[in-house]
């Protein structure tokens, strides 16, 4: 019944490895040069300027989206016991998600950017892009609507969350006046231009990056262990939770700027309200993942979701605590935040991903995990490559802060620039080791997995390991 379905699952699956292991060696390199600046060698499609914004768009739009589309087509399916609303625009999309990131990746190399975070794709691709999203709502929302059952699975809550939220805010951040093909400029200017940046970029941590793996954890993670969701009340509070306050909080990246004070305190209030729903949802994972004691002790994959969930809930304290001004004072604009976003980015979405393609590559290719032995050097590698990376930064982002803020009896600064990127020097070239351990866990995984989708055939049963 579901054969459409599969294929198309693994396809979006394979794309998103593909996207992660190239954005994040992209991010290894811009860590290098943070380092070592001499090796952009003056060349212009390498340098930081450049790497960076390939990096970031080919980690949210390509292993992330491709993710999310995937797996929340394929949950939406499964739960609702029918086949995907339209075989060809699935197709359709999954194509085209691939040909417009080539495309808007090749543009970002050649210069054509909106300068905007998280959104450096120029007006012809964020047309492109909204036109595959509202396929991607039309899909996901016509299969929910012919289901067969009463009930709506909650992952299917947070998957339709996500694609309302992201269609939106996406749009109206990207509006745009074109000048010429490639180049436009944006309709919003000043502080209203950051305002509704900061709603976008905010949002697309906070649903594409956050909604939409807890959505996916709800539907995987019982499947692992064979063990119901511990609380769905819990799974409404945290969804309510983050519709509710997460549209709200982008703003505390704003504190200390010419927006006006009313509304950078909507979003302080709102961050820190955000602690609720997102530990509740931690909270709820977590129990649901140690309910199997047997799966916990043995099953290296159970560890990985296990530690996606802790490096969640860190990531979800360290943002409402940037949002308290007397902390945001010290620590924004510097290393910390670089590593606050690793600490979601790696050790929350990379361990949900790699926790996923882990249990999950497996049954869509109906083989069994080639090396459990892998999975646990996998662990060692990721846990010791997050760690050298976010405590590096921490450690130099709070001592940048610092310098940066220090005076003398005078009132000049203590610390000139340079005093202070001589400081940060080993702190850099922590966090591009512990990059380089993290791609070189995901190396071992990708070698695991296509040693097991190249195994001989052999039926495996939902559960058995």
């Amino acid at each position: 019944m579901y054969e459409n379905e599969e294929k198309l699952t693994k396809a979006f699956v394979i794309a998103a490895i593909i996207w992660g292991v190239i954005g994040m060696c992209m991010g290894l390199m811009a860590a290098l040069q943070l380092y070592l600046p001499q090796l952009n060698f003056a060349n212009e499609y390498i340098n930081f300027g450049k790497i960076r914004p390939l990096h970031t768009n080919a980690i949210i739009f390509g292993l992330v989206c491709n993710f999310i589309i995937g797996l929340s087509l394929y949950i939406v399916a499964k739960t609702s016991v029918v086949n995907l609303v339209s075989k060809g625009l699935s197709w359709f999309l999954f194509w085209g998600w691939q040909i417009t990131l080539v495309i808007g990746l090749i543009s970002i190399a050649l210069g054509y950017t909106s300068t905007k975070e998280y959104a450096e794709f120029e007006w012809p691709i964020d047309i492109a892009i909204v036109v595959l999203w509202l396929t991607f709502g039309y899909i996901f929302f016509g299969t929910l609507a012919k289901r067969k059952t009463k009930h709506i699975f909650v992952s299917n809550w947070f998957s339709g969350g996500v694609i309302i939220v992201i269609g939106l805010i996406y749009l109206i951040n990207n509006l745009a006046i074109p000048v010429y093909a490639f180049k436009g400029y944006s309709i919003f200017s000043g502080a209203s231009d950051a305002l509704v940046q900061w709603w976008w970029g905010h949002n697309a941590v906070g649903f594409l990056l956050t909604a939409g793996f807890v959505g996916t954890n709800y539907y995987f993670i019982p499947k692992l262990v064979n063990r119901p969701i511990y609380s769905y009340r819990l799974s409404l509070i945290t969804f309510w939770g983050l519709i509710g306050f997460y549209t709200w909080a982008g703003t505390h990246h704003l504190l200390f700027t010419s927006v006006p004070s009313w509304i950078q305190n909507i979003g302080v209030v709102m961050s820190i309200l955000l602690w609720i729903p997102s530990w509740a949802g931690a909270f709820n994972a977590w129990m649901t993942c140690t309910s199997n004691k047997e799966e916990l002790k043995t099953n290296p994959v159970v560890w990985f979701f296990l530690s996606s969930i802790a490096y969640y809930a860190l990531a979800t304290f360290e943002g409402p605590l940037m949002a308290i001004r007397w902390f945001n004072m010290i620590a924004h604009n510097t290393s910390w935040v670089i590593g606050h976003v690793h600490s979601g980015a790696l050790g929350w979405v990379g361990m949900t991903c790699i926790a996923t393609f882990y249990y999950f590559i497996p049954k869509l290719y109906k083989k069994e995990l080639y090396s459990y032995g892998l999975v646990k050097v996998h662990f060692v590698l990721a846990h010791i490559g997050v760690l050298f990376y976010i405590v590096s930064l921490w450690i130099g982002g709070i001592g940048q802060g610092v310098k940066s803020l220090s005076l003398t009896e005078s009132g000049s600064l203590t610390y000139s620039f340079v005093d202070i990127l001589r400081f940060m020097e080993p702190y850099m070239l922590g966090r591009a080791i512990g990059g380089a351990l993290f791609i070189l866990g995901m190396l071992v995984m990708v070698y695991n997995l296509i040693m097991t989708v190249n195994k001989p055939q052999k039926v495996v049963i939902e559960g058995a390991y």
